[in-house]
């Protein structure tokens, strides 16, 4: 959104080492896709994603070296750091202003570490929920929350869309240890007539899973509106892995931008709001109860799409550039 708006915008991902080639972490067919050097996106983004030999922050070049490598000025207006890992000492010298934007928990661990130099030498903090902030503990520089929100408009349905969806549920996202198989499974098989869809890479279930749950892989993110709009609901299962509690999902705003009635986990981000279609569970006793109300709401979800607009990234984006006015830049 801030391209869009004329400014002139780089973003560096977490580097891909040799050591991450080597030991199959990052797959050949993933690698394939990514730039060996920086390139200007459809979007206007200059995107870089580093290829050190060591992973970061181990032996991995600063930040500012990567940039000069590719010939790109390492001086801005201003700087946001989300990746711990991405930090070092070049980092500050960036620009006079540099936030750090968490959007995880890290109780402990290098990241946690990192985490606590960054305090140390940042101008402010935009965290991704209440409890992303509360885990940082105090701080004495300004602070904002800005929750994630979704591109709507390229989640909203057609105009010309008609009539209520089928019984079909839909997860799109990443399937890593903070995803509830076993919860997906018990939907499925309480529900023999619902088809329940997953779309994410590297889908490895813990068991079989019912024959009414369709794994469909990958999808490149222009596809994903078509997919959510077949379906009626939403389903956001997180596991009780404990980093689980800080998380502002993009996908709770997406599927209601897709008008999807949502079933999710409760967390502290997440909270019922039957009227927008959105229900929650505690635990395994109330799982089931959650799914028949959202599967029971009235579809295509209105109310819940008109929601997703409010939390558009152009909101969060004049909230951003709002928050941002209101820092002076560092003193020379």
């Amino acid at each position: 959104m801030l391209a869009d708006r004329g400014a002139d915008v780089v973003h560096v991902s977490t580097p891909i080492s040799l050591m991450h080639r080597l030991t199959g972490r990052v797959g050949r067919q993933h690698l394939a896709r990514v730039p060996r050097h920086a390139r200007r996106d459809d979007d206007g983004v200059l995107q870089l994603v580093p290829r050190p030999i060591l992973p970061a922050p181990v032996g991995a070049p600063s930040v500012a070296r990567m940039l000069k490598r590719e010939g790109i000025d390492p001086a801005f207006d201003v700087v946001l750091i989300d990746q711990p890992l991405l930090w070092d000492s070049s980092v500050r010298s960036l620009a006079d202003r540099v936030i750090y934007r968490p959007t995880d928990l890290y109780p402990g661990g290098l990241k946690h570490a990192l985490q606590r130099r960054i305090l140390d030498e940042v101008d402010a903090v935009v965290a991704t929920s209440d409890e992303v902030l509360r885990g940082l503990g105090e701080l004495h520089i300004p602070a904002l929350v800005l929750e994630n929100g979704a591109e709507a408009a390229h989640f909203a349905p057609p105009s010309t869309a008609e009539g209520s969806r089928t019984d079909r549920c839909v997860y799109v996202g990443a399937l890593d240890d903070r995803f509830d198989w076993e919860r997906v499974a018990g939907w499925a098989r309480a529900r023999p007539g619902v088809e329940f869809v997953v779309a994410g890479p590297d889908a490895h279930p813990p068991r079989p899973m019912p024959s009414n749950v369709l794994l469909v892989g990958s999808l490149p993110y222009a596809e994903v509106p078509a997919l959510l709009h077949t379906a009626r609901v939403g389903l956001l299962p997180l596991s009780d892995n404990p980093l689980n509690a800080g998380r502002s999902p993009m996908k709770l705003y997406e599927y209601l931008a897709a008008e999807l009635a949502v079933v999710a986990r409760e967390t502290p981000g997440i909270r019922a709001s039957s009227e927008l279609g959105v229900e929650v569970y505690a635990d395994d006793a109330d799982a089931d109860a959650a799914l028949d109300r959202a599967l029971a709401h009235p579809s295509p979800n209105r109310a819940g799409g008109l929601a997703a607009s409010a939390a558009s990234w152009e909101r969060k984006t004049d909230s951003l550039q709002d928050f941002l006015l209101t820092l002076s830049p560092r003193a020379a």
